[in-house]
């Protein structure tokens, strides 16, 4: 068939942490829109049901180089060596006072959140550098703009990936490459149902000089039972259409903001003193 006349290639993407939340909505939202979307899960039973539901899906554990390995080698043989696009998504939540945090613990959070999302990255430039074009989308937080108690090492995780961005996009201002940054607030999600594991591990509470405050504050939000939504939560579609704008704006932002409080605290930080921004974080 002679080159005109062959059917366009639909743009790919491989998005991490699909089995729920944000990267779930995200792989069927970009689906919908004619993308050919790599849904990657760290549990193959997550796998199966996102097949099932008519994705293609693909294991890929973050903290495993040869998962990471494997994962992309399987995406580049589906499409014949292009990816157009990378959508690092996948984190989780390791609550906690950061006085009670473990080494342990916080490795163990450092390597999914940011070393297996690095790891990842770096083995996707040479493909997007070889083919002439392509973005890569991180996934941040309002916590990655200023912290709250309790979130001392997530908060780190999305610190440290706002940073490493920023600097790679610095850097790859000299290609193709488009580096960009989505900060969501709070957003309907199984994050903190799905931080206990990691709490219970790594979390000894008990022994700790605030095991008053984390019975009165934080054992309670983390376990709560009731499904009533936390102020200006927004449902993942939210982060979906940010995602959108940051693949196909022709110029896309550096960043973009979702949810009412991430945009006050971006201008927070900017404006207020470090003490008065301190007593707004406060209340959070």
């Amino acid at each position: 068939m002679p080159p005109e006349h062959r059917p366009a290639r639909p743009r790919s993407i491989l998005v991490t942490g699909c089995s729920s939340g944000i990267g779930h909505d995200a792989a069927h939202g970009l689906a919908a829109r004619g993308w050919r979307v790599f849904a990657a899960c760290r549990k193959p039973a997550d796998c199966a049901r996102l097949k099932a539901e008519g994705l293609e899906s693909l294991h890929l554990d973050l903290d495993d180089p040869a998962s990471i390995e494997a994962a992309l080698a399987e995406v580049l043989a589906a499409t014949g060596g292009t990816l157009d696009a990378l959508y690092n998504n996948a984190a989780f939540a390791l609550p906690g006072a950061v006085e009670d945090l473990p080494r342990d613990g916080l490795r163990a959070i450092f390597e999914t959140n940011l070393f297996g999302t690095h790891d990842l990255t770096c083995r996707v430039i040479p493909v997007m550098r070889a083919q002439g074009h392509g973005r890569i989308v991180n996934c941040s937080s309002v916590l990655g703009l200023a912290g709250i108690r309790w979130r001392g090492a997530y908060v780190a995780t999305k610190f440290a990936l706002e940073g490493l961005t920023d600097v790679l996009r610095l850097e790859m201002r000299d290609t193709k490459i488009k580096v960009i940054l989505i900060e969501p607030g709070p957003i309907t999600s199984k994050i903190r149902a799905n931080s206990i594991p990691h709490f219970e591990r790594w979390m000894n509470w008990q022994a700790s000089p605030r095991a008053v405050q984390y019975r009165d504050s934080l054992l309670k939000r983390l376990y709560k039972t009731t499904k009533t939504k936390d102020g200006f939560e927004l449902p993942a579609a939210a982060v979906t259409a940010k995602l959108i704008r940051a693949l196909e704006d022709r110029r896309p932002r550096p960043r973009y903001y979702v949810t009412t409080p991430t945009h006050i605290v971006g201008a927070a930080r900017r404006l207020l003193p470090t003490a008065l921004l301190d007593r707004l974080l406060q209340k959070g």
